[in-house]
């Protein structure tokens, strides 16, 4: 049966689970917790069946699925790989809360693809190898970079797999009813399966089907949103109407007396803590409980945004100032690091040929398309869903999903002014994560939409974690046992190797995210700025620039990893600051750092032997009867260059 029968089966298949469970619940009054469960185990239960069907030991199959992968499909794998939970869980809460500011995300994300289709993918493939390091040990001659290759690898891939596994967790905790802590190690099961048993080809074909589920699952309650509104199932086309009503909320909520009254409130907080704050004497632990308390308090303080009074901020302007600076800044930093993502660059190995490399680029960018192009209109409604569902509603009679996302920690509803009536300042919110995922319980739409959109995250989650776990398993076991400490090893010692690695790392992942260190938005941002400062500069001057040397390469990636660590810290816990750059810009400073690094000092050392520059010619101008489709650049049966 052909991929095009295979996957069409499926996705009739699954939409039509998705109408009897719908059934279920209208006629039958189906629980919702039974319905939660059901649409996670029948998530798990797809990746699972496709990891043991596509179970294998073959090292080819296993790193890069046989290089055989058509592009249309490689194209779905990678939009997959990418649309992390950042993407569909966190995206649009960004938006909605921060507004045009929060358009840097969508811009930076799709952007980076230009960049990497461009600049790296087709050469990539066309180099034939199986990871980054491979690349990068071949281009510049020696151990030195493929270990720092490892090390970047596994620094931004392990940050990014902490943010999928935490969206795993809210979603496990909140539609299944079990706690946070468990839910991300039950969440991971149908990751191992796939990535255990089969490798890249298992991985592939999951995240196929992965992102049939997450695509029909983001637009369906959108849809049906503008459907009930606008009676236009088309929302891109309406949510322009939508921003005009939330600005006219906007503006009727802040000039409400008790709107001021309540915001008034949290201004003499915010002023108080302010004092305490300057009291000699106080614990670190005091002064940081304080100051996250300040944080809440003014920001609680201030009015809603709305577009048309200079008053009430810019929701739907472009930011100035320092503020312009911090966009771009960001826009920049997400592009560099989609093109330096090792995850992401890898799927590019899997492709038949070059041509079907670029193709996939086409392909990545319009399924990516589908997700983003939606997202401002998904932001638009979920803030109109709360202006009027939960704003003007009795403390005593509060909105169902209120109390059924309360333990989840991500929004408090308190009384500030005691008056018994929420007002917008009485909605404290601790993080925007629970915007997509809730929304449709805001709305008031059925239950079983809200389930599909369980099935959605959990599938944008698993499908990122897939790929990174892949990659820093296969980073620690073929690039640093395999290459470096023992090449003699066998092929089941390397596999096994692989798996065990696997397993480590998804553990260790689940546990740290227990402790919930931060927004997955700005874990994810973290990752994209140690990916573009560690690799970014050295990948580009590799292909395009033959008089790069190991030297060059080896310290530049170094100091651009350096900065971009030095400045993340210090400005997340240590109070830096140069020009006003948030954290989640590190590499703003890194990789122009790593860049310069890399001329200045292959300027000043001797060139690379000539065999490495023939090599670069090779990848940038193929000839006739050069690339094959196993071997591109003629490596031998261990997967050895001859060059």
């Amino acid at each position: 049966m052909s991929l095009d029968k295979i996957f069409g089966l499926y996705t009739v298949g699954f939409l039509g689970i998705t109408i009897l469970i719908g059934i279920g619940e209208v006629f039958f009054g189906l629980p919702n917790k039974w319905i939660g469960w059901l649409f996670m185990a029948l998530s798990l239960a797809i990746y699972v069946v496709i990891g043991v069907v596509t179970r294998t030991s073959n090292p080819d199959q296993y790193y890069v699925a046989g290089r055989s992968v058509p592009a249309f499909y490689n194209g779905m794998a990678t939009g997959s790989d990418w649309m992390s939970a950042a993407s569909f869980i966190s995206m649009a809460g960004a938006l909605s809360v921060q507004g045009f500011a929060g358009l840097a995300y969508v811009m930076g994300w799709t952007g980076g693809y230009l960049l990497l289709a461009v600049f790296l993918g087709p050469y990539l493939r066309q180099f034939g190898a199986y990871t980054i390091p491979d690349f990068l040990g071949a281009r510049y001659g020696g151990n030195m970079a493929r270990i720092i290759g490892v090390l970047g690898a596994i620094a931004c891939s392990l940050m990014y797999l902490i943010a999928q596994v935490t969206g795993v967790g809210f979603i496990v905790a909140r539609f299944i009813g079990i706690d946070f802590n468990i839910g991300v190690f039950l969440g991971l099961v149908g990751v191992l399966f796939c990535s255990v048993l089969g490798g890249m080809k298992s991985v592939t074909w999951t995240q196929v089907a992965q992102y049939i589920i997450l695509i029909i699952s983001y637009l369906v309650p959108v849809v049906y949103m503008s459907w009930t509104i606008f009676s236009i199932p088309i929302p891109e086309l309406t949510y322009g109407q939508l921003l005009q009503r939330n600005n006219a909320s906007a503006i009727a909520v802040t000039r409400d007396p008790k709107e001021k009254e309540t915001r008034a409130l949290w201004k003499k907080d915010a002023d108080e803590i302010a004092a305490k704050l300057k009291e000699p004497g106080l614990s670190e632990a005091d002064r940081t409980k304080l100051t996250a308390q300040r944080t809440i308090a003014v920001t609680q303080s201030r009015a809603p945004a709305a577009s048309d009074d200079a008053k009430l901020g810019n929701y739907l302007t472009a930011p100035t100032g320092t503020g312009m600076w911090n966009f771009l800044a960001l826009t920049f930093c997400l592009m560099v690091g989609t093109a330096g993502l090792p995850h992401i660059l890898t799927r590019y190995y899997t492709t038949p040929s070059v041509r079907q490399a670029r193709t996939t680029c086409g392909w990545a960018l319009f399924c990516i398309f589908l997700l983003y192009f939606t997202a401002p209109a998904y932001a638009a409604f979920a803030r109109f869903a709360l202006y009027a569902r939960l704003v003007g509603s009795k403390i005593t009679e509060l909105p169902a999903w209120v109390n059924l996302w309360k333990p989840a920690g991500l929004f408090e509803v308190v009384d500030k002014n005691g008056d018994g009536i929420v007002q917008w300042a009485d909605f404290v919110l601790k993080s925007s994560d629970f915007v997509v995922l809730a929304t449709p319980e805001i709305a008031g739409l059925p239950f079983v939409i809200t389930g599909l959109v369980m099935a959605g995250g959990l599938a944008a989650a698993l499908s990122t974690a897939d790929g990174l776990l892949l990659t820093i398993a296969n980073a620690i076991s073929h690039d640093l046992y395999y290459n470096v400490i023992d090449p003699r090893a066998s092929l089941v010692k390397r596999l096994t190797i692989t798996k065990v690695f696997l397993v480590v790392t998804a553990v260790v992942a689940a546990y740290i995210a227990t402790y919930r260190l931060s927004l997955i938005v700005e874990l994810v941002a973290w990752a994209f700025s140690l990916a573009g400062a560690s690799f970014f500069p050295a990948l580009v001057m590799g292909i395009w620039w033959k008089r790069t040397n190991k030297w060059g390469a080896n310290i530049g990636m170094l100091v651009g990893l350096g900065v971009t660590l030095y400045y993340m810290i210090g400005s997340r816990f240590f109070g830096l600051s140069w020009f006003g750059t948030t954290t989640i810009s590190s590499a703003i400073f890194g990789l122009p750092a790593g860049f310069l690094t890399i001329w200045i000092v292959s300027l000043l050392t001797a060139p690379p032997p000539k065999e490495i520059q023939d090599l670069v010619v090779s990848v940038r101008y193929p000839k006739s009867g050069q690339a094959t489709k196993g071997d591109p650049l003629g490596r031998d049966a261990k997967g050895v260059f001859a060059h």
